[in-house]
C-alpha cells in the first residue's frame, strides 16, 4: 500500500495546490489512501465544513488538523459528524475524535492525530495518548500513521524513537518547513520530523512577509495575512507499507515549487 501525505495546507493558495495538483501525484505516484493536514486550511486558521468536504472531493481520504482546530467557529458545527477528520487526540475533553479509522479494499488504515507541549498550549500527553490509541488501533490493523503537530524537532524525533515499530509512520506537522531527513528508523516505522507547508511560496510560514518582519523589527503587534499570491509550494510525503507487518518499506519527500517544479 502507499501512502500520500500533503502537509499544512494554507489558505487559498494552499487548497488551490491541492486541487490542482493532488489529480497529478495521485496520476503519478498512484497511492491508495491520501491524509491532508487542514488546520489552516480556512484563511490560515482553523477549517470549514465547505473546505473539509473540498478536501475529501478531490481525493483526500482523511483530514488531520492541530492547534489552529478550533480557531474557525464553524468547527463546533460539524466535527462530530465528520468521520474523515480527526483532531488532536491530546485534547482533552474536546469534541471530534483522535483517531479514525477508514478502509481501502480488504485493508483498514488508522490515522492519529496528536499535538505536542514544548513551546505549544499544555495538553494531555502526547507520548501517553499514543500508548493508549496504538493498543486499540493494533486490535483492528496493523496500519497507523501518526501525524504529529508539534514545534520541537526534539520533541518529534522524541515521538519517532517512541513509536519505532510500533507504528507505520510518524509525520511531523506544524513548522511549515519540509526537513532533509526522512528515514525508515530500525524496527520499520518511517518518519520525518516535517511535511512542510502547501501554500504561499514567497511568504512567511504562509504568511504575507511584510508584517512578520515588521513584528521582529519593532515588536509591535500586527495582523498575519496569507498573501494573495500566484507562487505556491506543496509539501508532501510518501510511505509504501507492508500491508501484512504494518511497517513502511520506503519513504519519499514531495517538494513542489517555483524552484522545484512539478515533474511527471
Amino acid at each position: 500500500m502507499r501512502i500520500l501525505f500533503i502537509g499544512d495546507v494554507v489558505g487559498s493558495p494552499g487548497r488551490d495546490m491541492v486541487k490542482d495538483n493532488l489529480p497529478l501525484l495521485k496520476d503519478k505516484y498512484k497511492p491508495q489512501f491520501v491524509i491532508i493536514n487542514g488546520e489552516n486550511a480556512a484563511s490560515g486558521r482553523g477549517i470549514t465544513e465547505k473546505i473539509y468536504r473540498e478536501f475529501l472531493e478531490w481525493g483526500a481520504n482523511v483530514v488531520t488538523l492541530g492547534n489552529h482546530a478550533w480557531d474557525n467557529r464553524d468547527i463546533f458545527e460539524f466535527i462530530d459528524q465528520a468521520k474523515n477528520l480527526v483532531r488532536p487526540a491530546n485534547f482533552p475533553d474536546a469534541p471530534g475524535q483522535g483517531i479514525v479509522y477508514q478502509k481501502y479494499n480488504a485493508e483498514e488504515i488508522a490515522v492519529i492525530n496528536l499535538q505536542g507541549r514544548t513551546f505549544m498550549p499544555p495538553l494531555d500527553c502526547p507520548f501517553k495518548k499514543a500508548d493508549e490509541l496504538i493498543e486499540e488501533a493494533r486490535k483492528r490493523t496493523s496500519i497507523i500513521f501518526v501525524d504529529f503537530h508539534a514545534e520541537a524537532t526534539s520533541e518529534k524525533q522524541a515521538m519517532g524513537w517512541y513509536l519505532d515499530g510500533r507504528v507505520t509512520a510518524v509525520v511531523g506537522t506544524h513548522t511549515h518547513v519540509q526537513t532533509a531527513d526522512s528515514r525508515i528508523l530500525p524496527e520499520g516505522t518511517a518518519y520525518l520530523t516535517d511535511v512542510g507547508m502547501t501554500g504561499p511560496y514567497d511568504g512567511i510560514l504562509g504568511m504575507d512577509k511584510g508584517p512578520i518582519m515588521g513584528k521582529f523589527l519593532n515588536s509591535l503587534p500586527a495582523r498575519f495575512e496569507v498573501p494573495k499570491t500566484d507562487k505556491k509550494v506543496l509539501s508532501g510525503v510518501i510511505v509504501d507499507v507492508d500491508v501484512k507487518s504494518g511497517k513502511a518499506k520506503k519513504v519519499e519527500r514531495i517538494l513542489i515549487n517555483e524552484d522545484h517544479p512539478f515533474l511527471y
